[in-house]
């Protein structure tokens, strides 16, 4: 492998890596800080994706659309945990699973009710349709760093949040101790559901700027969930940080793997879990 195919491969693991931290954050927030097993999770992926597929063609503007989409998530996922998911807090996870199992037949059977079992296709901005030259040969498309610098954003913006602000604060308190951050007079029912909202509008976000890269098409969310709780294992459960450097490792070890270990490549993502969890059985980071 020459430099140039080594730094596009780079650029994709990295990329691929950091998309899957925006999905895996929320995941892990929403597992960690509310206890909550969230198996649809994958499917608010979904959700963006077609967002993006729809409100593309009404704005006519992809911009747009990642907006109006990220705006519609959010208020999606304060209603969600309001009507169901606030029910199942102190419910054992067998119930949760059953929850959540069953919400992704739900939303599956939306999606076809409204968009069909077509594939799709969402067009990439013409000021980011273009490519950065690489070698005489080689090039990599502008629209891949511009879903790098988007993920960047959102992960400082999320450190910056939870480290740095009272609400992070209180975040973290209800995370470690709920009874006693509920005497201390902290709404954490408030809490909860800001966190599960942000957890839904990030894997929502995830979908829409993948989904000119990926296409749009049915049970895409399912494919990308087992990852994110690979991500969520590796990084440390309730750990943003451990999610961030535990999905650039997963981005790194599959697409490398399946360059240059095609044939164990469906393995090695599983084998580096499996790795991490015989030495730190925690994950990378504690909460």
């Amino acid at each position: 492998m020459d430099f140039a195919n080594f730094l596009i491969q780079l650029l994709n693991s990295v990329q691929y890596g950091l998309l899957l931290f925006m999905l895996a954050a929320g995941l892990t927030l929403i597992f960690g800080i509310m206890g909550v097993v969230n198996l649809a999770h994958g499917s608010f992926y979904m959700l963006g994706a077609y967002l993006a597929y729809s409100l593309s063609g009404m704005f006519g503007s992809l911009t747009l659309a990642i907006i109006g989409g990220t705006i519609l998530s959010v208020i999606f996922g304060l209603i969600l945990e309001r009507i169901l998911f606030r029910h199942f807090y102190h419910r054992d996870h067998l119930d949760q699973v059953l929850l959540t199992f069953g919400l992704i037949y739900i939303f599956e059977e939306v999606r076809s009710l409204l968009w069909g079992d077509d594939v799709h296709g969402v067009t990439i901005p013409n000021v980011l349709a273009g490519s950065i030259t690489l070698t005489e040969n080689q090039s990599y498309p502008v629209y891949r760093l511009f879903m790098m610098g988007i993920c960047l954003l959102l992960a400082i913006g999320l450190y910056l949040l939870i480290n740095k602000t009272r609400l992070g604060m209180k975040i973290r308190a209800g995370a470690f101790n709920r009874d006693m951050t509920e005497s201390l007079g902290i709404n954490i029912k408030l809490i909860h559901a800001i966190v599960f909202a942000i957890g839904v509008g990030l894997a929502t976000m995830a979908g829409m700027i993948a989904a000119p890269v990926s296409s749009v098409y049915p049970n895409m969310g399912s494919q990308v969930l087992i990852m994110c709780f690979v991500v969520v294992v590796i990084g440390g459960i309730g750990s943003v940080r451990g999610a961030l450097i535990a999905a650039i490792l997963v981005g790194l070890v599959d697409t490398f793997g399946k360059v240059l270990l095609p044939q164990v490549a469906g393995m090695l993502v599983y084998m580096l879990m499996a790795a991490v969890l015989l030495w730190k059985p925690e994950g990378l980071f504690k909460q």
